[in-house]
Protein backbone atom coordinates (compact mmCIF):
# COMPACT_ATOMS: atom_id res chain seq x y z
CA UNK A 1 0.00 0.00 0.00
CA UNK A 2 2.81 2.44 0.88
CA UNK A 3 5.22 1.44 -1.92
CA UNK A 4 4.44 4.48 -3.83
CA UNK A 5 7.27 6.45 -4.93
CA UNK A 6 6.33 9.72 -4.42
CA UNK A 7 9.90 10.95 -5.17
CA UNK A 8 9.67 9.99 -8.61
CA UNK A 9 13.32 8.36 -7.82
CA UNK A 10 11.87 5.12 -10.40
CA UNK A 11 10.65 7.83 -13.19
CA UNK A 12 11.67 11.12 -14.13
CA UNK A 13 10.78 15.06 -12.87
CA UNK A 14 11.05 16.76 -16.32
CA UNK A 15 7.79 17.05 -16.65
CA UNK A 16 7.93 20.05 -14.35
CA UNK A 17 9.98 21.58 -16.48
CA UNK A 18 7.66 22.58 -19.28
CA UNK A 19 9.14 26.04 -20.10
CA UNK A 20 12.54 24.49 -20.60
CA UNK A 21 11.69 21.62 -22.85
CA UNK A 22 9.69 23.74 -25.03
CA UNK A 23 12.54 26.14 -25.59
CA UNK A 24 14.66 22.58 -26.55
CA UNK A 25 11.84 21.06 -28.83
CA UNK A 26 11.62 24.59 -30.55
CA UNK A 27 15.45 24.95 -30.74
CA UNK A 28 15.45 21.25 -32.02
CA UNK A 29 18.70 20.77 -34.82
CA UNK A 30 19.19 24.93 -34.75
CA UNK A 31 22.51 25.40 -32.87
CA UNK A 32 22.61 28.86 -32.48
CA UNK A 33 19.46 28.16 -30.13
CA UNK A 34 21.00 24.54 -28.74
CA UNK A 35 23.81 26.58 -27.23
CA UNK A 36 21.39 28.18 -25.03
CA UNK A 37 19.68 25.91 -23.30
CA UNK A 38 21.70 25.60 -20.44
CA UNK A 39 20.97 22.46 -17.95
CA UNK A 40 18.63 22.17 -15.09
CA UNK A 41 20.71 19.59 -13.15
CA UNK A 42 24.50 19.35 -12.39
CA UNK A 43 26.21 16.14 -11.29
CA UNK A 44 29.28 17.64 -9.14
CA UNK A 45 31.76 15.51 -7.89
CA UNK A 46 34.16 17.91 -6.27
CA UNK A 47 37.18 15.65 -5.02
CA UNK A 48 38.43 11.65 -6.49
CA UNK A 49 39.01 9.87 -3.31
CA UNK A 50 36.72 7.97 -1.05
CA UNK A 51 37.07 6.63 2.35
CA UNK A 52 35.70 3.25 1.49
CA UNK A 53 36.33 0.82 -1.23
CA UNK A 54 33.00 -1.10 -2.19
CA UNK A 55 33.20 -3.87 -4.37
CA UNK A 56 30.34 -2.85 -6.24
CA UNK A 57 31.28 0.85 -7.19
CA UNK A 58 30.68 1.65 -10.26
CA UNK A 59 33.66 4.20 -10.64
CA UNK A 60 36.29 1.95 -9.14
CA UNK A 61 38.52 2.87 -12.07
CA UNK A 62 39.15 6.58 -10.60
CA UNK A 63 40.09 5.75 -7.55
CA UNK A 64 41.67 1.60 -8.02
CA UNK A 65 44.90 3.27 -7.37
CA UNK A 66 44.26 4.85 -4.18
CA UNK A 67 45.04 3.24 -0.85
CA UNK A 68 43.36 4.20 2.42
CA UNK A 69 47.12 6.08 3.63
CA UNK A 70 47.80 7.10 -0.03
CA UNK A 71 45.68 10.46 -1.72
CA UNK A 72 48.98 11.97 -3.41
CA UNK A 73 46.32 10.70 -6.83
CA UNK A 74 43.44 12.41 -4.87
CA UNK A 75 41.85 15.35 -7.33
CA UNK A 76 39.49 18.01 -6.14
CA UNK A 77 38.06 21.18 -7.55
CA UNK A 78 39.44 24.58 -6.31
CA UNK A 79 37.37 25.73 -4.20
CA UNK A 80 37.67 29.17 -5.98
CA UNK A 81 36.94 27.56 -8.48
CA UNK A 82 33.86 25.77 -7.50
CA UNK A 83 32.76 29.58 -6.07
CA UNK A 84 33.34 31.10 -9.44
CA UNK A 85 31.40 28.31 -11.09
CA UNK A 86 28.49 28.77 -8.32
CA UNK A 87 27.60 32.16 -8.86
CA UNK A 88 28.08 31.44 -12.99
CA UNK A 89 25.30 28.79 -12.75
CA UNK A 90 22.77 30.50 -10.24
CA UNK A 91 23.17 33.52 -13.51
CA UNK A 92 22.40 30.54 -16.32
CA UNK A 93 19.52 29.08 -14.75
CA UNK A 94 20.82 25.91 -13.20
CA UNK A 95 18.42 25.00 -10.75
CA UNK A 96 19.75 21.96 -8.54
CA UNK A 97 23.05 20.17 -7.96
CA UNK A 98 24.05 16.89 -6.66
CA UNK A 99 27.41 16.33 -5.02
CA UNK A 100 28.57 12.79 -5.54
CA UNK A 101 30.50 11.26 -7.87
CA UNK A 102 33.88 9.83 -8.20
CA UNK A 103 34.91 9.99 -4.41
CA UNK A 104 32.75 10.67 -1.18
CA UNK A 105 31.92 14.20 -1.72
CA UNK A 106 31.89 14.78 2.55
CA UNK A 107 35.38 14.57 2.38
CA UNK A 108 35.91 17.65 0.30
CA UNK A 109 36.99 20.57 2.79
CA UNK A 110 34.99 23.04 2.10
CA UNK A 111 31.62 21.56 0.97
CA UNK A 112 29.65 23.33 3.75
CA UNK A 113 31.09 26.43 2.40
CA UNK A 114 30.13 25.63 -1.17
CA UNK A 115 26.67 24.63 0.33
CA UNK A 116 25.81 28.23 1.77
CA UNK A 117 26.42 29.56 -1.44
CA UNK A 118 24.55 27.48 -3.40
CA UNK A 119 21.83 28.63 -0.68
CA UNK A 120 22.72 31.63 -0.90
CA UNK A 121 22.44 32.09 -5.00
CA UNK A 122 18.66 30.18 -4.70
CA UNK A 123 20.22 26.82 -6.62
CA UNK A 124 18.85 23.42 -4.78
CA UNK A 125 21.57 21.08 -3.70
CA UNK A 126 21.89 17.54 -2.72
CA UNK A 127 24.24 14.80 -1.58
CA UNK A 128 25.03 11.21 -2.19
CA UNK A 129 27.12 9.96 0.72
CA UNK A 130 28.51 7.12 2.63
CA UNK A 131 27.67 9.45 6.12
CA UNK A 132 30.77 8.26 7.72
CA UNK A 133 33.66 10.83 7.68
CA UNK A 134 31.40 13.43 8.73
CA UNK A 135 30.96 15.83 12.25
CA UNK A 136 28.06 17.41 14.03
CA UNK A 137 28.77 20.37 12.24
CA UNK A 138 28.87 19.34 9.20
CA UNK A 139 25.97 17.18 9.65
CA UNK A 140 24.00 20.27 10.44
CA UNK A 141 25.09 22.31 7.60
CA UNK A 142 24.15 19.17 5.18
CA UNK A 143 20.64 19.32 7.03
CA UNK A 144 20.29 22.93 6.68
CA UNK A 145 21.28 23.36 3.03
CA UNK A 146 20.22 20.37 1.13
CA UNK A 147 16.85 19.18 -0.50
CA UNK A 148 18.00 15.65 0.33
CA UNK A 149 20.57 13.59 1.27
CA UNK A 150 20.34 9.89 0.34
CA UNK A 151 23.05 7.73 2.15
CA UNK A 152 24.89 4.60 0.53
CA UNK A 153 24.57 1.60 2.76
CA UNK A 154 25.30 -1.73 1.53
CA UNK A 155 23.58 -4.41 4.15
CA UNK A 156 21.58 -4.17 7.16
CA UNK A 157 24.28 -6.01 8.96
CA UNK A 158 27.64 -4.82 10.33
CA UNK A 159 29.37 -7.40 8.95
CA UNK A 160 28.15 -7.73 5.23
CA UNK A 161 28.53 -3.70 5.02
CA UNK A 162 32.22 -3.87 6.05
CA UNK A 163 32.73 -6.65 3.76
CA UNK A 164 30.62 -4.73 0.71
CA UNK A 165 31.60 -1.92 1.86
CA UNK A 166 35.63 -1.87 2.11
CA UNK A 167 35.68 -1.13 5.44
CA UNK A 168 35.21 -1.87 8.84
CA UNK A 169 32.52 -2.77 11.14
CA UNK A 170 32.83 0.18 13.55
CA UNK A 171 32.10 2.49 10.49
CA UNK A 172 28.73 0.54 10.19
CA UNK A 173 27.90 1.61 13.68
CA UNK A 174 29.48 5.31 12.99
CA UNK A 175 26.66 5.54 10.35
CA UNK A 176 23.91 4.75 12.01
CA UNK A 177 24.68 7.31 14.56
CA UNK A 178 25.59 9.83 12.18
CA UNK A 179 21.86 9.05 10.59
CA UNK A 180 19.95 9.26 14.49
CA UNK A 181 22.01 12.82 15.08
CA UNK A 182 20.90 14.01 11.32
CA UNK A 183 17.08 13.36 11.62
CA UNK A 184 17.40 14.95 15.73
CA UNK A 185 18.82 18.01 14.53
CA UNK A 186 16.12 18.02 11.25
CA UNK A 187 13.27 17.45 13.44
CA UNK A 188 14.13 19.88 15.76
CA UNK A 189 14.97 22.96 13.52
CA UNK A 190 11.87 21.86 11.59
CA UNK A 191 14.06 21.25 8.19
CA UNK A 192 12.60 19.69 5.01
CA UNK A 193 15.87 17.70 3.76
CA UNK A 194 14.51 14.18 3.20
CA UNK A 195 16.71 11.73 4.61
CA UNK A 196 16.94 8.50 2.41
CA UNK A 197 18.88 5.13 2.37
CA UNK A 198 20.00 3.50 -0.64
CA UNK A 199 20.96 0.11 -0.86
CA UNK A 200 22.24 -2.28 -4.58
CA UNK A 201 20.74 -5.89 -4.58
CA UNK A 202 23.24 -7.92 -4.24
CA UNK A 203 23.30 -11.60 -3.91
CA UNK A 204 25.86 -11.17 -0.69
CA UNK A 205 23.29 -8.38 0.97
CA UNK A 206 19.93 -10.13 -0.36
CA UNK A 207 19.63 -11.70 2.94
CA UNK A 208 20.32 -8.59 4.64
CA UNK A 209 18.01 -6.22 3.35
CA UNK A 210 15.01 -7.04 5.42
CA UNK A 211 17.47 -5.77 8.41
CA UNK A 212 17.91 -2.74 6.94
CA UNK A 213 14.64 -2.24 6.07
CA UNK A 214 13.56 -2.33 9.93
CA UNK A 215 16.48 -0.63 11.07
CA UNK A 216 15.41 2.49 8.42
CA UNK A 217 11.57 2.06 9.61
CA UNK A 218 12.93 2.76 13.08
CA UNK A 219 15.08 5.30 12.75
CA UNK A 220 12.23 6.95 10.42
CA UNK A 221 14.23 7.72 7.66
CA UNK A 222 12.08 9.22 5.04
CA UNK A 223 12.52 6.13 2.44
CA UNK A 224 14.77 3.13 1.62
CA UNK A 225 15.82 2.73 -1.88
CA UNK A 226 16.08 -0.33 -3.39
CA UNK A 227 18.03 -0.45 -6.57
CA UNK A 228 19.92 -3.08 -9.15
CA UNK A 229 23.40 -3.46 -10.20
CA UNK A 230 24.27 -1.39 -13.07
CA UNK A 231 27.38 -2.23 -14.75
CA UNK A 232 29.58 0.68 -15.84
CA UNK A 233 31.22 -0.09 -19.13
CA UNK A 234 34.93 1.42 -17.63
CA UNK A 235 34.26 -0.77 -14.49
CA UNK A 236 37.02 -3.47 -13.53
CA UNK A 237 35.19 -5.47 -11.66
CA UNK A 238 32.51 -7.27 -13.60
CA UNK A 239 31.03 -10.10 -11.21
CA UNK A 240 28.01 -8.65 -11.27
CA UNK A 241 27.71 -8.08 -14.35
CA UNK A 242 24.88 -10.53 -15.46
CA UNK A 243 22.66 -10.77 -12.17
CA UNK A 244 19.81 -12.38 -12.61
CA UNK A 245 16.96 -10.63 -10.93
CA UNK A 246 14.17 -12.47 -12.49
CA UNK A 247 15.16 -15.14 -9.61
CA UNK A 248 11.55 -16.00 -7.31
CA UNK A 249 13.84 -14.27 -4.57
CA UNK A 250 13.61 -10.50 -5.59
CA UNK A 251 10.21 -10.86 -5.75
CA UNK A 252 9.89 -12.23 -2.45
CA UNK A 253 11.57 -9.64 -1.21
CA UNK A 254 9.42 -6.75 -2.71
CA UNK A 255 6.31 -8.57 -1.19
CA UNK A 256 8.15 -9.10 2.29
CA UNK A 257 9.25 -5.17 2.36
CA UNK A 258 5.96 -3.90 1.92
CA UNK A 259 5.13 -4.69 5.47
CA UNK A 260 7.66 -1.94 6.39
CA UNK A 261 6.20 1.11 4.60
CA UNK A 262 4.25 3.06 6.51
CA UNK A 263 2.91 7.15 6.58
CA UNK A 264 6.50 8.00 7.22
CA UNK A 265 8.51 6.00 5.89
CA UNK A 266 8.57 4.59 2.60
CA UNK A 267 9.96 1.36 0.90
CA UNK A 268 11.06 2.41 -2.80
CA UNK A 269 12.03 -0.59 -4.34
CA UNK A 270 12.56 -0.02 -8.35
CA UNK A 271 10.27 -2.32 -9.60
CA UNK A 272 10.33 -0.32 -12.95
CA UNK A 273 14.56 -0.56 -13.25
CA UNK A 274 14.49 -4.06 -12.52
CA UNK A 275 12.57 -5.03 -15.44
CA UNK A 276 14.11 -2.65 -17.50
CA UNK A 277 17.45 -4.75 -16.16
CA UNK A 278 16.09 -7.78 -17.06
CA UNK A 279 14.65 -6.68 -20.60
CA UNK A 280 18.18 -5.39 -21.28
CA UNK A 281 20.87 -8.74 -20.14
CA UNK A 282 21.10 -10.94 -23.43
CA UNK A 283 21.47 -13.87 -20.76
CA UNK A 284 17.64 -13.85 -20.50
CA UNK A 285 16.80 -12.99 -24.25
CA UNK A 286 17.47 -14.79 -27.52
CA UNK A 287 17.84 -11.35 -29.19
CA UNK A 288 19.26 -8.32 -27.40
CA UNK A 289 16.50 -5.74 -25.90
CA UNK A 290 16.07 -2.40 -28.57
CA UNK A 291 15.79 0.89 -26.66
CA UNK A 292 12.58 2.50 -27.39
CA UNK A 293 14.44 5.63 -28.45
CA UNK A 294 16.99 6.08 -31.08
CA UNK A 295 19.51 8.28 -29.85
CA UNK A 296 19.95 10.08 -26.56
CA UNK A 297 18.52 13.53 -25.91
CA UNK A 298 18.75 14.43 -22.23
CA UNK A 299 22.35 14.74 -21.94
CA UNK A 300 23.18 17.04 -24.27
CA UNK A 301 20.90 19.82 -22.72
CA UNK A 302 19.37 18.86 -19.60
CA UNK A 303 22.18 17.11 -17.59
CA UNK A 304 25.87 17.86 -17.19
CA UNK A 305 28.81 16.37 -15.04
CA UNK A 306 31.58 18.23 -13.52
CA UNK A 307 34.37 15.72 -12.83
CA UNK A 308 36.86 16.31 -9.68
CA UNK A 309 39.39 17.71 -12.44
CA UNK A 310 37.43 20.19 -13.12
CA UNK A 311 36.12 18.38 -16.66
CA UNK A 312 32.52 19.65 -17.74
CA UNK A 313 31.10 15.64 -19.26
CA UNK A 314 27.82 15.24 -21.63
CA UNK A 315 27.88 11.60 -20.14
CA UNK A 316 29.70 10.32 -16.91
CA UNK A 317 29.22 6.46 -18.66
CA UNK A 318 31.75 7.48 -21.14
CA UNK A 319 33.99 8.98 -18.38
CA UNK A 320 37.08 8.77 -20.78
CA UNK A 321 35.77 9.42 -24.14
CA UNK A 322 37.03 13.21 -25.21
CA UNK A 323 34.29 13.09 -27.70
CA UNK A 324 31.93 13.84 -24.24
CA UNK A 325 33.99 16.02 -22.79
CA UNK A 326 32.96 19.94 -23.55
CA UNK A 327 36.29 21.61 -21.56
CA UNK A 328 37.76 22.20 -18.35
CA UNK A 329 35.97 25.27 -15.53
CA UNK A 330 39.61 25.65 -14.44
CA UNK A 331 40.39 26.93 -18.06
CA UNK A 332 37.02 28.51 -19.32
CA UNK A 333 33.72 29.66 -17.84
CA UNK A 334 30.97 27.38 -17.99
CA UNK A 335 28.80 29.05 -20.72
CA UNK A 336 32.18 29.44 -23.01
CA UNK A 337 32.23 25.78 -22.19
CA UNK A 338 28.70 25.47 -23.16
CA UNK A 339 28.33 27.05 -26.29
CA UNK A 340 31.50 25.77 -27.63
CA UNK A 341 32.40 23.96 -31.18
CA UNK A 342 33.10 21.00 -28.91
CA UNK A 343 30.10 20.92 -27.76
CA UNK A 344 28.37 20.82 -31.04
CA UNK A 345 30.40 18.76 -32.31
CA UNK A 346 29.47 15.98 -28.98
CA UNK A 347 25.29 16.53 -30.20
CA UNK A 348 26.20 15.96 -33.56
CA UNK A 349 28.27 12.28 -32.73
CA UNK A 350 25.72 11.20 -30.37
CA UNK A 351 22.81 11.98 -32.93
CA UNK A 352 24.76 10.29 -36.12
CA UNK A 353 26.82 7.62 -34.56
CA UNK A 354 26.47 6.86 -30.70
CA UNK A 355 24.73 3.89 -30.61
CA UNK A 356 22.44 4.03 -27.39
CA UNK A 357 22.36 -0.35 -27.44
CA UNK A 358 26.00 0.49 -25.68
CA UNK A 359 25.06 2.77 -23.60
CA UNK A 360 24.93 1.65 -19.39
CA UNK A 361 22.22 -0.46 -18.53
CA UNK A 362 19.90 2.00 -16.40
CA UNK A 363 21.18 4.94 -17.27
CA UNK A 364 19.20 7.12 -14.93
CA UNK A 365 18.54 9.52 -18.09
CA UNK A 366 16.44 6.47 -19.49
CA UNK A 367 13.03 7.45 -18.79
CA UNK A 368 14.06 11.33 -19.61
CA UNK A 369 15.17 10.27 -23.39
CA UNK A 370 12.13 7.93 -23.99
CA UNK A 371 9.85 11.23 -22.89
CA UNK A 372 11.27 13.78 -24.98
CA UNK A 373 11.74 10.73 -28.05
CA UNK A 374 8.35 10.79 -28.00
CA UNK A 375 7.52 14.40 -27.82
CA UNK A 376 9.85 14.91 -30.66
CA UNK A 377 8.34 11.98 -32.66
CA UNK A 378 4.69 11.70 -31.66
CA UNK A 379 2.13 9.12 -32.29
CA UNK A 380 -0.58 10.55 -35.39
CA UNK A 381 -3.66 9.80 -32.70
CA UNK A 382 -2.05 12.09 -30.08
CA UNK A 383 -4.83 14.43 -30.45
CA UNK A 384 -6.85 11.79 -28.80
CA UNK A 385 -6.30 13.12 -25.81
Amino acid sequence: MYMQDEYKIDSHKLIYHPQRVGEWLSACGEWQKEKNIFPIYLEVSPISYCNHRCIFCALDFVNQAESETCTSKTSQIDFKVLSSAVDEWAILGIKSIMFAGEGEPALYPKLPQILDLCTTKKIDTSLTTNFVPVNKNRIENFVKNCKWIKISVAAGDAKTYAKLQGTTEKDFYLLIENIKYALEFKNANKYKCSIGMQIILLPENIKSVIDLARIASKLEVDYLVVKPYSQHPLSKNCEYKNINYQDKIYFELYQDLQKYSNEKFKVIYRYETIKRYNANNENYNNTNFTKRYKTCLSVPFFWSYISSSGDVLGCSNWFNDQKFCYGNINENSFAEIWQADRRRESIEYIKTKLNVENCRQNCRMDNINLYLWELQNPHEHVNFI
